[in-house]
């Protein structure tokens, strides 16, 4: 899994210089990080919503835009990859009642 986020998240970065007319991806990132942030939040609500119906093949749908439309977030907001990733290997060896009491 972790190869394909990789690969899928420098295939937006290589999209960032096509051309909006032909690329969806193109069209985000020229649209800033807060329309991404957007568009990023509603795939979320409708894998929330999927969820809460149970409905585990739409969930899985919409758990793919939620990864896509996360990196192009964080490809538009300056964000790497390999940084979310680093922070979540520091994480590992914490326990989330302790990660979240530390915040």
């Amino acid at each position: 899994m972790t190869d394909t986020l990789t690969r899928l998240a420098q295939t937006i970065r290589s999209r960032k210089s096509a051309d909006p007319e032909t690329s969806w991806t193109a069209q985000l990132l020229a649209k800033g990080p807060a329309k991404c942030a957007e568009k990023f939040g509603e795939e979320a609500i409708e894998a929330i919503i999927a969820a809460a119906k149970g409905d585990r093949q739409n969930l899985t749908a919409e758990a793919a835009d939620v990864l896509y439309h996360l990196l192009v977030m964080l490809e538009a907001s300056g964000v790497d990859l390999a940084d979310v990733y680093a922070e979540l290997e520091r994480r590992e060896t914490r326990s989330g009642i302790a990660e979240k009491a530390a915040r």
